[in-house]
């Protein structure tokens, strides 16, 4: 299952997942998106499952049958994928409003925390589950109005680490992926003067964020950074 699928990172995993012969269960909001990048998993000789649905939205409580339904479906859940995030609006930490605030923490930091809940059962049983949430190096670097970003993106990591030391002595391989300067949307809405032909493309990163899913992997609670 990987989120954020419509476009940018999430798109490019899945295609790269699809030549490796996984099922992708593709989650983002826009429909014509997915279909979008259902069309590029067949083209590499893959197939999903579209799942248009609002990490942040009024339902998102119903991201708590993603794993059992996945479970009932395919009889089982072997790769989560969180590449989903959102940036909001680049402002004085004085100035984030309300509604902005709600969006990162539903995106960045709830979808976080119900898709682990949801997802930890069938990941733990199967045979090599493999679940990796995308970050930012923001996190360890502040910046003058990246504030909202960065602390929802925190908490992201914490959840996600204290779940690694959780499951250490499981199959289960959990990691945190930082792809650095990509050319994705939420690069465009943050830097739009930067030529994104002069940056690392998303499919570029895909490989390198595709070896975190694979059953080989042994890399768990460590937080990868691609390296162009």
């Amino acid at each position: 299952m990987i989120t954020g699928a419509s476009r940018g990172i999430g798109a490019a995993l899945a295609v790269e997942l699809a030549r490796r012969g996984a099922h992708c269960v593709l989650v983002a909001r826009t429909q014509g998106g997915l279909e979008e990048t259902d069309d590029a998993v067949r083209g590499a000789g893959g197939s999903a499952t579209l799942l248009p649905f609002d990490l942040a939205g009024k339902e998102a409580d119903k991201i708590d049958s993603f794993g059992p339904s996945l479970v009932e479906r395919f009889g089982r859940l072997d790769i989560l994928a969180h590449v989903a995030g959102a940036l909001g609006s680049l402002t004085p930490i004085a100035h984030i409003q309300p509604r902005d605030w709600t969006q990162l923490v539903g995106v960045n930091m709830n979808a976080t925390w119900r898709l682990i809940r949801t997802c930890d059962p069938p990941l733990r049983a199967a045979p090599a589950g493999r679940a990796v949430f995308v970050t930012t190096g923001r996190v360890q670097r502040p910046k003058p109005y990246w504030g909202p970003y960065g602390a929802t993106k925190a908490g992201m990591e914490h959840l996600v680490k204290t779940w690694a030391l959780e499951v250490e002595h499981t199959p289960l391989r959990v990691n945190l992926f930082d792809p650095d300067v990509v050319a994705t949307k939420l690069r465009a809405q943050a830097m739009p003067g930067e030529d994104p032909a002069s940056i690392a493309q998303p499919a570029d990163v895909a490989p390198a964020l595709a070896a975190l899913c694979l059953p080989d992997e042994t890399r768990h609670g460590e937080t990868v950074l691609f390296r162009s």
